[in-house]
Parts: C-alpha cells; structure tokens; sequence
C-alpha cells in the first residue's frame, strides 16, 4: 500500500519561504507512469493543484503559481518536496501531497496545516 507523508512547519512568516516534504512508502516516486502533486486547500475554499514532479523528473506548476514554487526530489529518500517563497496569510491552508495519474488522484497524505502569520 502507497502512503505518503507531509511534514515541515506549520507556521510560517509572511514574506518568508514555505518548506514542505512528502515522505513516501510503498513505492517508488521513479515509477512510472505515476505523478507526485502538491495540492492546497485555503480554509472554507476548494482544491488547488500546485503542482508535480513526474517519475522522470520533470516539473509542472499552476501558471497562478509557477513564479515562486518549486518542487524537487530526493529519490535516495524517495521523498518529494514544496518550496513556496513570499507568502502571505493567503496561502494559510491544508497542504497535501498526493500520487496521480492524469486526473485520478488515488493516494493523498493527512495533510498537514500551515499558517502564515506574524
């Protein structure tokens, strides 16, 4: 069974760096054809698919946040990571991290919480 992980800080400063890591077991982030995605959720808001790092390697982002996100990998750890500068108390919420493939996420971590405040 594919189990993932988040963990990192839940409390950030605003105008500083938001640091996420996704932990997972059962599987190889290299497999493919499997995509690592990171997906938020602001309190009282939907879903929002950040982005992905592919089985490859490659990255994908959301236009609205490809200029200040990035997400690599470590595959010796098998562990992906988020990288979100200059937040503000807009991206407080629930930090996911999930496998797919195309549209079908299948496995999805806890989430964890993160709040950007003073």
């Amino acid at each position: 069974q594919v189990q993932l992980q988040e963990s990192g800080p839940g409390l950030v400063k605003p105008s500083q760096m938001l640091s996420l890591t996704c932990t997972v077991s059962g599987g190889s982030i290299t497999t493919s054809p499997y995509t690592w995605s990171w997906i938020r959720q602001p309190p009282g808001k939907g879903l929002e698919w950040m982005g992905a790092i592919v089985y490859g390697g490659i990255t994908y982002y959301s236009p609205s946040l490809r200029s200040r996100t990035s997400i690599s990998r470590d595959t010796t750890k098998n562990q992906f990571s988020l990288q979100l500068s200059s937040v503000t108390p807009e991206d407080t919420g629930l930090y996911y991290c999930a496998r797919n493939v195309n549209l079908r996420f299948a496995y999805w971590g806890q989430g964890t919480q993160v709040t950007v405040s003073s």
